[in-house]
C-alpha cells in the first residue's frame, strides 16, 4: 500500500489593518423607566390600621384542558386615611415594602360597596 502524505492548503496572506476609535466621552443618561404593577380587587378586611387586604381576582386558561379557572391573591395595601370599607372595589399599585407583608398603596376607589 501507498503511503499518503497528508498536504495541506496555505491560504494566501493578506494584510489587514485594524482601525480602533475611542468612542465619544460624553455622557449617556440611561432613561430608565419602572413598570408600575397595579391591579384591582375587593377589599376583604379592613380590621388593620392603616392597612387593608385586597383580594385580587384573574383567570388563567389549562393548559392541557382549555377550561378558564379563576385564581386569587390576597394583597396587604397601605390605606393613609383608613377610609375603605369591605365590599369596596380599589385599584392598588406596588410600592416599596412598608412592612413586613405590606408593599402595595391604595390608588383609587372604583367603587364603593353596598352599605347595609
Amino acid at each position: 500500500m501507498e503511503d499518503k502524505a497528508k498536504t495541506t492548503k496555505k491560504a494566501p496572506t493578506e494584510k489587514v489593518e485594524i482601525v480602533t476609535k475611542k468612542a465619544p466621552t460624553e455622557k449617556v443618561e440611561a432613561v430608565t423607566k419602572k413598570i408600575e404593577r397595579t391591579v384591582t380587587g375587593k377589599v376583604t378586611s379592613n380590621k388593620m390600621d392603616k392597612t387593608i387586604t385586597v383580594l385580587v381576582v384573574r383567570k388563567v386558561k389549562h393548559p392541557l384542558y382549555g377550561k378558564y379557572i379563576n385564581q386569587s391573591n390576597k394583597f396587604h395595601a397601605h390605606d393613609e386615611k383608613n377610609e375603605i370599607n369591605e365590599g369596596d372595589i380599589v385599584q392598588i399599585t406596588e410600592h416599596k415594602p412598608i412592612s413586613k407583608s405590606k408593599s402595595w398603596v391604595l390608588t383609587k376607589v372604583v367603587s364603593k360597596g353596598q352599605q347595609g
